[in-house]
């Protein structure tokens, strides 16, 4: 069994940068993103707080050679760095440490490549590894001929050197195009023949790691992967989810959302954003056991409104993790749950607070009904087995012409009986 790659994660503090998050926080969440990541071996992590950016290596001449050391020393074979890093200071450090760097973007497309399930989510991920990678000095292409996951940017078994030109990558990448173009008119054509179907959507989304699978499980008894790791889900998984009322909708998981996302990466999991722009009803799943969930909730509002969803569809907020709290903070969580509008305090590990969750999502996405009689002729046969595989007729009566029926249905079912030939 091949030894896991030693990391050092390095969050750069810069000091003149009014946006930067706390360092703390960071520090912890990219531990978190190296965790899931396989093959690694996390054995040092450190905020490094930067004053001035240095153009020609990120860090200071001092502080550059004091972590250079430090990588001898540790053997560390990978450098994960929280932040951008050019294609210069790449270079500079790679040459000054003789060990390979992978900054967050990097980091997120090595995630996101071992994640993605389906043909689209392979191709978008490579798109956007071409598109980072175009500008920077070719490397390890092993994601153009890869025999197993992962970009190759950190290394692995049954790996080959490619040289590679930006010809070369252009001409892969209008290649990959033209693959997922004909992959985006497929599930195109999938989504309006949902768009016919009688349910509603219900979109799940998130930070990433807040509980969105666990809920999602937990709902539809489905076994979708979840685990206490970022980006355990990439692709969207849908599974029809029936409501206390006996109505059904169709539950839609998504990837989890992160800050600061580069923006190579929105379009290598536009599917999943896209089930969120089609839904009815948005749950946002939070996990307010986290010490930073107000920052996280801020960064998922921030990816609605870049998407247009601000007031496309109504927004619940789902307070995860409430088992996670105890004493005065799960109580102040509960009350103030019980007081905000369109706010639910529960547990998709223990269940707690989901029956509420599920009569507010009923009564939100439940369709007023109907109650009209249709007259149909001997002959439409196939609409009179429709109405009844339906479940919505509750009377009949024979007519001279043909059939009476008596119908109690939703606008969008009179809709799709409207089409019907």
């Amino acid at each position: 069994m091949e030894k896991p790659t030693r990391a050092l994660v390095l969050h750069p503090e810069i000091k003149s940068d009014p946006r930067r998050r706390p360092a703390g926080h960071a520090l912890e969440e990219a531990v978190a993103l190296a965790a899931a990541l396989p093959g690694l071996e996390v054995v040092g992590a450190e905020v490094v707080p930067i004053r001035d950016v240095h153009p020609g290596q990120l860090f200071g001449t001092g502080k550059a050679d004091e972590l250079g050391r430090r990588v001898k020393a540790d053997e560390i074979g990978l450098v994960l760095i929280d932040g951008p890093v050019s294609p210069v200071q790449q270079r500079n450090l790679e040459k000054a440490w003789d060990t390979k760097i992978l900054d967050r973007t990097g980091l997120i497309l090595e995630i996101f490549s071992d994640r993605a399930a389906t043909r689209e989510g392979v191709l978008q991920v490579e798109m956007a590894a071409l598109s980072y990678q175009r500008t920077r000095l070719v490397r390890a292409w092993t994601h153009l001929e890869r025999q197993r996951g992962g970009l190759g940017f950190v290394g692995g078994p049954g790996e080959t050197q490619i040289e590679a030109d930006r010809r070369a990558i252009d001409e892969q990448i209008g290649r990959l195009k033209r693959q997922l173009e004909k992959v985006v008119r497929t599930r195109t054509l999938h989504r309006k023949s949902r768009e016919k179907a009688p349910y509603p959507v219900v979109a799940l989304v998130g930070y990433t790691n807040a509980g969105k699978s666990t809920l999602f499980n937990r709902l539809t008894g489905a076994d979708v992967m979840a685990k206490d790791m970022l980006f355990a889900t990439l692709d969207p998984t849908m599974r029809k989810l029936r409501l206390p009322t006996g109505d059904e909708v169709i539950l839609s998981d998504t990837v989890g959302f992160i800050s600061d996302l580069p923006t190579q990466l929105v379009a290598a999991f536009r599917a999943t954003l896209e089930e969120v722009t089609a839904a009815d009803l948005v749950l946002h799943v939070r996990d307010v056991a986290h010490e930073n969930t107000e920052e996280q909730a801020e960064d998922v509002r921030a990816i609605l409104a870049d998407l247009g969803m601000t007031d496309a569809a109504p927004v619940f907020e789902v307070w995860n993790k409430i088992d996670a709290l105890d004493g005065e903070a799960r109580e102040r969580r509960l009350a103030m749950a019980a007081r905000t509008e369109d706010v639910f305090a529960a547990s998709a590990l223990t269940g707690e607070g989901l029956g509420p969750l599920l009569e507010a999502v009923a009564a939100s996405v439940t369709e007023p009904r109907l109650i009209e009689d249709i007259d149909l002729a001997w002959s439409e046969g196939r609409k009179r087995a429709w109405l009844f595989d339906q479940g919505v007729v509750t009377d009949e009566a024979d007519t001279e012409t043909g059939h009476r029926l008596t119908v109690d249905w939703t606008a969008r079912q009179r809709a799709r009986f409207a089409r019907l030939k």
